[in-house]
């Protein structure tokens, strides 16, 4: 990897990251590409990176801007002064990254090793705002399987409520409330009920454990606290578990049907990530379960995914049998920050 190819990987982040509202990543990400690293392990392990280092590929960028917002958050004393609330110089930033970089090489150089696992609770807004929408077709209790689950935290959604313009979805003391800004119309008051939710993940994060929990709040964004907020009131009540898997081999066991109980199996932003032969094989899984689906035993298929096109955010689709019907529900952000809801009424 040449220094330009990393400059340019870091300069791409800063752009997603100002288009997502976040300055301080966007400034962060800026410095990483233009200023000259200290010598040491994490520059010459970035700079000797193989593959694709940018959004598209491995995330380094968001590897390592993690790793320091973790130090951050386990209280390392430059970063805490320089990161926000405090509002500094780039220099002085820079000197609380560049120490960093040396004095905790060996956390970093452990803590990259792993992708980027994003729980963004805010994504659950898609979830139930079609979980509403299924349960006026299909009223039965719903079996939850999450694919790329990481802490499992968006199996939690009917634990979460949805304010919406004159509608408000779930309880009133629901343990968080997601917000997003909505246009369309919204899904009917039909209150569905979870009866059984699991998760599959290649490295499922326990947020009962401190280091788990760690890496869970340090792929957020330091300059917004709302996020994290949200995620650790999520935390607090995560029970689903989460098995150490590949994705569609965990989902296996899963496809049986079980009378009385509608499964959805969801993905938000991860089926990307997985290998064309997987995706291949997942799909035509999901396909054959659906094959064999009744309305005492209905399939759904939901995903958030990136869709190549040139609308903005990603493709909320929900397939489902009996009758193998598709329906793209709405556009999402990325982050759950707004929705436009299309969906049929």
């Amino acid at each position: 990897m040449t220094t330009a190819g990393v400059s340019a990987a870091f300069l791409d982040q800063a752009t997603h990251c100002a288009n997502m509202q976040s300055a301080f990543m966007a400034r962060l990400c800026t410095l990483l590409a233009g200023r000259t690293w200290p010598e040491g392990r994490i520059k010459d392990r970035v700079m000797r990176w193989t593959g694709d280092i940018g959004s598209k590929g491995q995330s380094v960028p968001l590897r390592l801007c993690g790793a320091l917002h973790a130090l951050r958050l386990n209280g390392d004393d430059q970063l805490a002064l320089a990161y926000p609330p405090h509002d500094v110089s780039d220099n002085t930033l820079w000197q609380a990254v560049s120490a960093a970089l040396v004095q905790h090489a060996d956390f970093i150089d452990s803590f990259i090793d792993n992708a980027p696992q994003t729980n963004e609770v805010r994504r659950a807004a898609g979830i139930i705002a079609a979980m509403y929408w299924l349960h006026t077709r299909r009223p039965l209790p719903f079996r939850l399987t999450e694919l790329g689950a990481s802490g499992g935290l968006n199996l939690m959604c009917d634990h979460f409520a949805l304010s919406l313009p004159r509608t408000h979805l779930g309880s009133a003391d629901a343990v968080l409330t997601l917000s997003p800004t909505w246009t369309g119309l919204v899904p009917p008051r039909a209150a569905p009920v979870v009866v059984d939710r699991y998760g599959v993940d290649l490295n499922p994060l326990n947020p009962r454990d401190p280091d788990d929990a760690l890496r869970l709040q340090a792929y957020l964004w330091a300059d917004q606290p709302q996020r994290l907020d949200m995620t650790r009131a999520a935390m607090k009540i995560a029970e689903a578990p989460v098995a150490r898997a590949d994705a569609i081999d965990g989902l296996i066991p899963r496809l049986p049907h079980i009378s009385g109980q509608l499964h959805l199996i969801f993905h938000t932003i991860a089926w990307q990530y997985f290998p064309t032969d997987r995706q291949t094989l997942g799909r035509s899984l999901i396909e054959a379960a659906g094959a064999s689906a009744t309305d005492d035993s209905p399939l759904a298929w939901l995903g958030l995914e990136a869709d190549g096109t040139d609308a903005p955010g990603a493709a909320l689709t929900l397939r489902l049998w009996p009758g193998d019907v598709t329906v793209q529900l709405a556009r999402m952000d990325f982050h759950g920050r707004w929705v436009d809801w299309i969906a049929p009424d």
